[in-house]
């Protein structure tokens, strides 16, 4: 069953996440595109997919939601909403992980629109300098540096912040984003990569 996994732990990062069961662990083993296909034909299937992405799509969510009850519930709604349109999606269209994403961006933005909340973007931090230690000062240092982090990503416009979530949390590459937000994969990738060192000079001065 769609959401089966979808209750809360935390990482070492203290981020929040799925349960790290097998239910959230991708088999790589598995062609996705037969995986697909054969989800079209038999709606079980689909439990297969939802095993591959759905720490992905939490975390995402999770990262652009003020709660983790409202990211949990988003995710349901996502591989809900995915599953019913799962038999008009082809594949030589989007890539089935930017065909996921959509979903999952059109579900928070209409979240967003209803609720007016404002993103803390909690979760960006430890995607991009993930740690876990057991010395208090490193973990003091740790705690800082993600302060620094936030500060210096709620200075960004929307645009690069979401392309950093997407890269960073949802783990998309350079390709399934710019299929996902109509943009030259090279223009993707450029952008990224400026917006990091970006961050990275403004990090350092400070």
């Amino acid at each position: 069953m769609v959401g089966r996994g979808m209750g809360r732990t935390r990482d070492e990062a203290g981020a929040s996440t799925p349960p790290g069961d097998p239910l959230c662990m991708a088999d790589a083993e598995t062609d996705e595109a037969a995986l697909i296909l054969a989800a079209q034909r038999d709606p079980a299937v689909f439990d297969l997919l939802y095993t591959r992405y759905c720490t992905r799509i939490y975390r995402y969510l999770r990262a652009r939601t003020n709660s983790e009850e409202e990211a949990v519930d988003l995710s349901q709604q996502v591989f809900l909403q995915a599953l019913t349109a799962l038999p008009r999606y082809r594949q030589q269209g989007l890539p089935f992980a930017a065909w996921l994403f959509r979903i999952a961006r059109n579900a928070v933005t209409d979240a967003h629109r209803r609720n007016k909340a404002e993103l803390q973007w909690d979760q960006l931090p430890y995607a991009l300098h993930p740690t876990s230690s057991d010395n208090p000062e490193k973990m003091a240092l740790h705690k800082e540096t993600i302060a620094r982090l936030r500060a210096l990503l709620s200075r960004l416009d929307p645009e690069k912040r979401e392309l950093i979530a997407l890269r960073f949390v949802a783990e998309l590459t350079a390709k399934e984003i710019a299929a996902l937000v109509g943009k030259s994969e090279a223009a993707v990738h450029k952008q990224i990569t400026r917006t990091l060192h970006a961050l990275k000079e403004q990090y350092d001065e400070g």
